[in-house]
């Protein structure tokens, strides 16, 4: 389990990972990351670093990296007016969201600088310029079709044999939560035959690659 310091740091931390869903994530990065050694552990959606605490601990027990992406500028469902803004989060020049700041007092306060590299970019870019495989793919980042659609073609190739993607936010029932995860991200890597699902823990789904289909 993740370490008690660690733990109390990421529950301070601005964000909508439950504690028991984060540890899940600890155990699945790790078990990946042992499978396969010196491959980085990718985090798509990094918000201020929540979930990164758990996975930047995984990435340091195992000797490798976490890359975590995000452009900071928020979803769409971060914005103002909508359920999940928060204005504290806005920045005083600009008036824009702006989580990179955050992100940074987070790492600083988790002590995980040599393990996490964040990555300030849009997702569909960030994708397109890191070429190697990955141990384990954590999807979290925007919630629309159009964005879960992109970050399921741009970053699950890059799942190697044995690693495992695992998603955010999965609800089969749209009275429980949007869709667009389990529609455009969950459901097409279950039925490319790829993927088996190993776990499950309230939204969070994980998977693991058992193949690649050839092209």
């Amino acid at each position: 389990m993740l370490d008690k310091k660690l733990k109390a740091v990421a529950m301070a931390t601005k964000g909508f990972m439950p504690e028991v869903e984060g540890d899940a994530l600890f155990v699945e990065a790790c078990s990946a990351c042992d499978e396969l050694p010196r491959l980085p552990i990718v985090e798509v959606g990094t918000y201020c670093g929540r979930s990164t605490v758990w996975l930047g601990a995984a990435a340091e027990r195992c000797k490798t990296v976490l890359f975590t992406v995000d452009h900071h500028s928020g979803s769409e469902e971060n914005q103002k007016g909508w359920e999940w803004f928060d204005e504290s989060l806005v920045d005083a020049n600009t008036q824009k969201l702006n989580t990179l700041p955050t992100l940074l007092k987070t790492l600083q306060r988790a002590e995980l600088g040599d393990a996490v590299v964040p990555i300030v970019a849009e997702s569909r870019i960030a994708s397109q310029q890191l070429s190697f495989e990955v141990a384990f793919c954590f999807i979290d980042g925007g919630h629309g079709e159009l964005p879960t659609q992109l970050d399921f073609a741009g970053w699950t190739p890059k799942v190697a044999i044995g690693g495992r993607l695992a998603i955010h936010d999965v609800f089969s029932d749209a009275r429980d939560g949007g869709q667009a995860p389990h529609d455009f991200i969950y459901r097409p890597a279950l039925d490319s035959g790829e993927f088996v699902e190993i776990s499950a823990v309230g939204s969070l789904r994980v998977l693991r690659r058992i193949k690649r289909n050839a092209i």
